[in-house]
């Protein structure tokens, strides 16, 4: 058993001396608490959905499969009193939350994003492969760039695109005070502008790493400020990061309140149908002519 204490990240400091029950102070203490004592069952005596920090404990606790109870004044239902089938624990009521179960995709999900990535790596090939050489014959060799990202459950992988950008060379070098300096280059604009610099993630996608629609993948430091400050953030882990995402086409980027970000993309997850995932990729191909790649 243990308590913890909701409405902010995390819980006070336990005085010491203190009897009863271990108080878990942070969403690592209570993970691992669910999967170490294997938790079958939550009891809230406030309504889950009161603040952005209990909802974001109630879906840790579903995550982890575990059972949802509402005692005292959190049993009431939409603000009325218990209903009579409610049962009672040491007089105060209480019923079971019905939680419908998490639908993150999974392997219909998986499927899909095999069967399309693949057809579109064979249409594209041609393509992608003139890119490639285009950025060999202008920019000089290393043709693809590396950038670390966040995919599911907190792993960490490696998003491939085309390489857009080069080192400033010798008078500019010298301008800038540093030679090891980036800038776009010419073919570099025209790659992101046509959306063909990020060709190569389909490959991070038939690996499993990014799937066609999702979240957007963040950069490790990002993801460790973002956890810290939004309570909803972390939720979004619990499907590979995407190509785009019902946040992007919605015109949430990276400039965009993460609360909002967050918001969407749990959204998302929750609702994931084939339907919504094929809606989303027809609008971010409608879209895509329009504003230049990330």
């Amino acid at each position: 058993m243990g308590l913890v204490t909701t409405g902010a990240p995390a819980g006070p400091e336990v005085p010491p001396g203190h009897a009863g029950p271990p108080r878990l102070t942070s969403p690592h203490d209570i993970t691992r608490a669910v999967i170490r004592h294997t938790v079958r069952d939550a009891v809230f005596t406030l309504s889950p959905y009161g603040d952005p920090y209990t909802a974001a404990l109630l879906r840790r606790f579903i995550d982890q499969g575990s059972a949802i109870w509402l005692a005292g004044a959190a049993a009431a239902l939409e603000g009325r009193p218990p209903p009579s089938a409610s049962g009672h624990l040491w007089g105060f009521a209480w019923r079971r939350l019905e939680t419908a179960p998490p639908r993150h995709g999974g392997a219909d999900k998986r499927a899909l994003d095999l069967v399309l990535a693949a057809v579109a790596l064979v249409v594209a090939a041609p393509v992608l492969l003139g890119g490639a050489l285009a950025v060999r014959l202008a920019d000089g060799p290393g043709v693809l760039c590396r950038q670390e990202r966040i995919a599911r459950g907190g792993r960490s992988f490696l998003l491939l695109t085309l390489r857009t950008r080069r080192p400033y060379d010798g008078e500019e070098a010298a301008a800038s005070g540093s030679g090891t300096d980036l800038h776009t280059s010419r073919v570099g604009r025209l790659l992101r502008r046509t959306g063909v610099a990020g060709l190569p993630r389909l490959w991070n996608v038939l690996r499993g790493e990014l799937s066609l629609v999702g979240p957007c993948p963040e950069h490790p430091r990002t993801v460790e400020r973002f956890t810290r400050s939004c309570p909803e953030y972390g939720a979004r882990h619990r499907m590979a990061p995407g190509l785009t995402g019902l946040a992007q086409v919605h015109g949430l980027h990276g400039g965009s309140p993460v609360e909002d970000r967050a918001r969407f993309d749990n959204l998302y997850i929750d609702s994931w149908s084939w339907a919504q995932d094929i809606r989303i990729m027809l609008r971010a191909a409608a879209r895509l002519p329009r504003r230049e790649g990330r």
